[in-house]
């Protein structure tokens, strides 16, 4: 009778790699592939994923190209990237869309640390979410006969594994927040 703590373990790396993924997709004032990468397109009557109908490119610290191989998708890849939120306005060039990437001004560093400040929040629900079931089936193990001594033991190795997760999410958070904040 034990509990799978290497389940729990990936369940929370998961969780990470998912704030870590989202992290990567907001806006720094420096241009990175991955912040385009969540926008889907509509294209041949579906929702596709903006890598899957061109090219992603950063020619420059403050540019990304998206080449597009279809040239029926051109005006709904520059709708799509408009209409992200990214606040980035396409500019088309034959079968290339650039997007140049303006300068952050202090009101909106302000606002993407709190959209961070969300997403952590929101993978430490998950985080915690993995913790309530760990414990959930440590009370199960309870009920058919583990020893309170055991029960105990394995509440702590779940709760260390909580607490470092938490940590990890806010050590992340913090690099974020510090790295929207720089001008």
């Amino acid at each position: 009778m034990e509990l799978d703590l290497d389940d729990l373990q990936r369940r929370m790396d998961g969780a990470m790699e998912a704030l870590r993924h989202e992290f990567a997709s907001l806006r720094t004032g420096r241009a990175s592939a991955s912040m385009v990468e969540p926008i889907m397109v509509e294209a041949y009557g579906q929702p596709t994923p903006i890598n899957q109908v061109g090219t992603i490119n950063v020619p420059e610290p403050r540019m990304v190209t998206v080449t597009v191989w279809d040239k029926s998708l051109m005006g709904k890849v520059e709708k799509a990237i408009r209409e992200s939120g990214l606040g980035i306005n396409p500019v088309i060039d034959g079968m290339t869309i650039r997007l140049p990437i303006p300068e952050l001004n202090e009101e909106r560093r302000i606002q993407l640390t709190k959209v961070a400040g969300q997403r952590a929040e929101d993978a430490r629900v998950a985080i915690r979410n993995v913790r309530r079931d760990g414990m959930d089936q440590l009370k199960k193990l309870k009920a058919s006969g583990m020893s309170e001594d055991d029960h105990k033991v394995w509440s702590a190795e779940v709760q260390t594994l909580t607490d470092a997760a938490i940590a990890r999410i806010d050590a992340a958070l913090a690099s974020k927040q510090e790295e929207i904040m720089q001008v």
